[in-house]
């Protein structure tokens, strides 16, 4: 039984060492990027280096990959389906009516809201993709871009937004004015009616 034992051991030890001995020799080579569709993908594991030299190496990217976050503004009609959808609320957007239609996006919707705030918080972002889906203009796309790295939390927050503070006060402002006239002109028709009465 002792003899058994030892025997066992000694083979499994054998067997751990020539691993690792099979990859410290390997770690010389460097490794091929070749696609995850290609039949030796997984093969590659067992032969040669697990790592890779990067930034200068980088391992395809899957055309499915769901990373970085980016907005076409000329595109976002303000819907708000995106924030309203993210399970972590990593998107906010605030909106400002306009007092005319301002134009349309490149799949021929109108556009009646300016986006005085569209920020994402990609700290924050589970990276799922629901708000890719619902974006009925789809302005709001999922980049192969993955290696974002920054010192500071904050700079994890990207605006999208290219209004000044000086252009949110001003619109904001006509859509009162607007709002005050149709008021204005509401109530003078009812003391029309009333008087005519």
């Amino acid at each position: 039984m002792l003899i058994k034992n030892t025997y066992n051991a000694f083979i499994t030890a054998w067997k751990g060492l020539a691993l690792t001995l099979r990859h410290l020799l390997g770690a010389n080579g460097k490794r091929n990027t070749i696609s995850v569709k290609s039949d030796n993908y997984f093969k590659q594991l067992e032969e040669g280096t697990n790592t890779i030299q990067y930034p200068k190496q980088q391992l395809p990217i899957p055309e499915v990959g769901r990373y970085q976050l980016d907005v076409e503004i000329d595109d976002c009609i303000v819907c708000d389906l995106c924030a309203k959808i993210c399970p972590v609320d990593c998107i906010s957007i605030e909106s400002i009516k306009a007092t005319q239609a301002i134009g349309q996006t490149s799949d021929g919707s109108t556009k009646r809201l300016y986006a005085a705030q569209f920020d994402i918080d990609m700290a924050k972002c589970l990276y799922c993709g629901l708000c890719t889906v619902v974006c009925p203009t789809e302005c709001i796309t999922m980049t192969n871009q993955y290696d974002r790295s920054v010192y500071q939390l904050g700079d994890l927050t990207y605006s999208f937004s290219d209004m000044s503070p000086e252009l949110i006060a001003e619109k904001k402002q006509e859509i009162e004015v607007q709002q005050a006239e149709r008021l204005a002109a509401k109530q003078a028709a009812i003391k029309a009616k009333e008087g005519g009465a």
